[in-house]
């Protein structure tokens, strides 16, 4: 197997040392846990699902996502850094560091040369994926960011702060290009529609509104909720939105017209997000009532209860193909379903304390998840077997080794063994 940190076969020597030095240097801070999970199937008999743990951080993790590649994974964090690592060896590349205050999100750019960070020192940065170095700072917002994310094409950039504003800006040149003022309360999220052309946002002042992209000017109010809002999200094919709020309803929205379709009831508590599957034909919710709720996304009909989390379900993530579902819950696990049936496959089992957040790989084979425990982990996922439970195996000799060991020539950790 080729040592991960080398970049081309003819790099030189000299390069090769130095590059040798700060891998190993990574090493001695980021602790691999290579572990099999022993599952345990409704007809008995064991399969073994692997995983990597992403150890580094000292504080909360805040996000994690794979990059549109699926080679790399980026991690936020309390701790005021982001890292990038190897998504199949684990192996930690590069180290954000240069924020003052907790980082809540991180984001690859759609060519995934590019990361994005926003944190809670008013600050959002634009780092250079390869080298780990801050290529912009945007600045202008006076209150901590709560969300950012790149335009579908990578031109733009979309931020979004407790100061009652979100903002755009040129993701190339820094440049502030419009200032989105209209909410009266903290901004929590806001996204770009599929083409780009306008922008959601969603706040505590219990609205969301569509916006311009290219002006900054107001397109509508959505009004309704009597809460937070939790989560927006447009449809895949950019006509509808959702919305979802922690009244304990989620809505869905004509984005053309800004007119309600339906209301979702059936959440007991806070809603804490809705979104929608590849093909738009379904939305998810998650709530504090430990429940997740797929619904047909045309009609609001509840089509199936997602039921086994024993605390909040906060981030769901549908797989590529729109085939599974995978959850995160304050309970310390993630979860699969398989979205047709609702029915349970895996349950991503060992986080120390609460999952935030949990994403499928391009391909839909790994998800990666991210825990106050202060790790992420990388999950196969790519044989779920219905009414699978799971739970973490004693250590075998090989994953209790010496940092590192998986390296030297023991099987890669999210191959099959023998491979």
């Amino acid at each position: 197997m080729k040592s991960i940190f080398l970049r081309g076969d003819r790099q030189s020597a000299g390069r090769g040392r130095s590059r040798a030095a700060l891998f190993y240097g990574a090493l001695a801070l980021t602790v691999f846990a290579i572990l099999p999970l022993a599952v345990t199937g409704a007809r008995g008999g064991t399969e073994t699902a692997r995983f990597v743990t992403l150890s580094g951080h000292t504080s909360d993790l805040t996000d994690a996502e794979f990059s549109p590649d699926g080679k790399l994974v980026i991690t936020a964090s309390s701790d005021k850094t982001a890292k990038i690592w190897d998504a199949r060896s684990g192996a930690l590349l590069q180290t954000l560091a240069g924020h003052k205050e907790a980082i809540k999100t991180a984001r690859f750019s759609p060519d995934g040369s590019r990361a994005l960070t926003a944190a809670q020192d008013n600050t959002a940065k634009i780092w250079d994926v390869k080298a780990g170095k801050v290529l912009l700072t945007l600045s202008g917002h006076t209150d901590p960011l709560e969300d950012a994310e790149f335009s579908p094409d990578g031109r733009f950039i979309v931020t979004a702060a407790r100061d009652s504003t979100a903002r755009i800006w040129d993701a190339n040149s820094g440049a502030s290009i419009a200032v989105l003022n209209g909410h009266t309360g903290p901004v929590m999220h806001a996204v770009f529609s599929p083409n780009g052309r306008r922008v959601l946002t969603g706040s505590s002042d219990h609205t969301a509104k569509v916006w311009d992209a290219a002006t900054g000017n107001l397109v509508f109010t959505l009004a309704g909720h009597n809460g937070l809002i939790s989560g927006v999200a447009f449809s895949p094919d950019g006509h509808r939105i959702a919305t979802s709020s922690t009244d304990k309803t989620a809505r869905i929205w004509d984005a053309d017209t800004g007119n309600l379709v339906a209301a979702l009831l059936g959440h007991t508590r806070a809603v804490e997000f809705a979104v929608y599957s590849p093909d738009g034909k379904k939305i998810l919710t998650g709530s504090s009532d430990k429940l997740g709720i797929l619904w047909d996304a045309n009609t609001g009909a509840r089509l199936m209860t997602l039921s086994g989390h024993s605390r909040a379900v906060m981030f769901a993530s549908f797989s590529p193909d729109g085939k599974h579902v995978a959850t995160a819950s304050y309970d310390s696990t993630a979860r699969i379903w398989d979205a047709t049936t609702g029915a349970p496959l895996m349950v991503l089992a060992g986080h120390g304390r609460e999952v935030n957040h949990v994403r499928y790989s391009p391909d839909g084979i790994h998800v990666v998840d991210a825990s106050f425990d202060l790790t992420a982990r990388i999950w196969d996922v790519s044989h779920p077997v219905p009414a699978m439970v799971a739970a973490p195996a004693a250590p075998s000799a090989a994953a209790s080794a010496a940092p590192g060991a998986a390296m030297r020539g023991a099987p890669s950790p999210m191959a099959p063994a023998g491979k």
